[in-house]
């Protein structure tokens, strides 16, 4: 199967959503009807009622939206490891890790606040890419922060990665005063224009819109299923870090940059479960997609054929058994 996806042919679209399918298959014989958490942002909240009316007569609207939202994303994030050279010859593997990743909890199966933000976070770090050697970047600087602020109204604590705008700015580009204005000015946008509706409308209330900041440790459920999860995650991981690490004086200067970039994705990735928790595993699909970066390269760059293989087909076997696990339960 790696080897499929390793090939740059647009057929395997087709097969990545047949895999897909496949491997998210409970969700759609037991869908599940989300429910919104504090941390939601409102337009969240709002696009769940919205669709509640849905809930007795097609709850399978639910799996559908998520499986079509990460399948985008899959495609999305593929593109753009394939734009900017991350891996020398384009492939679908970004696309199949993503995909793998997303099936390793229950709770990533379902449509979320969070699943919603990745997509336009694909966005987002996209747009931060094209900062290196860009002559005129103001406007791409304004419409990023412009992204991220609607990204609160979804989720809210998806603020906090305004701190990857940040490096972005300082990393690859000369850093200006004016840049990181700019920037502030594009995340603040969507606020003024709401708390402006808010006003014309006589309904002035901005601290519904604007949740209280807390701070706490998010809890891990402790079982085998969870542990399994966190080894499949991290031993392609650290193997993608090995082969980025050889290959680091080869990559051209900008490569190098973005995946210093996407280490400190990385890493706000597991920080921001920590705002405003909630005892849900939702909110740390947020680092599928930086994972999936560095998996990919693993699969990619592997010098032994077999390791790949055995990487894939025990993931598979994983995620299958914990569709049969949470069926019988």
């Amino acid at each position: 199967m790696t080897g499929l996806f390793k090939k740059s042919s647009p057929v395997n679209i087709a097969y990545l959503l047949l895999y897909a399918l496949v491997l998210k298959i409970y969700s759609f014989l037991n869908p599940q009807i989300p429910v919104a958490e504090p941390s939601d942002g409102f337009l969240y909240q709002k696009f769940l009622e919205f669709l509640s009316p849905l809930d007795e007569r097609f709850p399978l609207i639910y799996p559908l939206i998520a499986l079509i939202l990460v399948f985008v994303q899959a495609l999305a994030f593929n593109s753009f490891v394939n734009n900017e050279k991350l891996q020398h010859r384009a492939s679908y593997l970004p696309a199949m890790s993503y995909i793998l990743i997303t099936c390793f909890f229950p709770e990533w199966w379902k449509l979320s606040s969070a699943l919603v933000v990745n997509t336009l976070m694909v966005w987002i770090i996209g747009a931060l890419c094209k900062l290196y050697n860009n002559p005129s970047p103001k406007g791409l600087i304004f419409n990023t922060g412009l992204i991220l602020g609607l990204a609160s109204f979804f989720y809210f604590p998806a603020i906090a990665f305004y701190v990857l705008l940040f490096f972005a700015l300082v990393s690859l580009k000369p850093f200006r005063v004016s840049d990181w204005m700019v920037a502030t000015l594009g995340v603040l946008t969507p606020y003024y224009f709401l708390f402006t509706i808010l006003y014309l409308v006589n309904n002035w209330n901005p601290l519904t819109y604007l949740p209280s900041i807390s701070v706490a440790l998010p809890g891990l459920q402790q079982d085998m299923w969870t542990i399994g999860a966190i080894l499949l995650l991290l031993i392609p991981f650290l193997i993608g870090v090995v082969y980025i690490q050889q290959n680091l004086l080869r990559m051209l200067i900008h490569v190098r940059k973005i995946w210093g970039l996407m280490i400190v994705y990385l890493i706000l990735t597991l920080l921001i479960p920590f705002i405003n928790y909630t005892p849900s595993q939702h909110y740390w699909i947020l680092a599928a997609l930086p994972f999936a970066a560095f998996h990919s390269y693993a699969y990619f760059y592997s010098t032994k054929k077999w390791l790949p293989l055995i990487l894939h087909w025990i993931t598979v076997a994983f995620i299958v058994a914990l569709n049969i696990w949470v069926s019988g339960n």
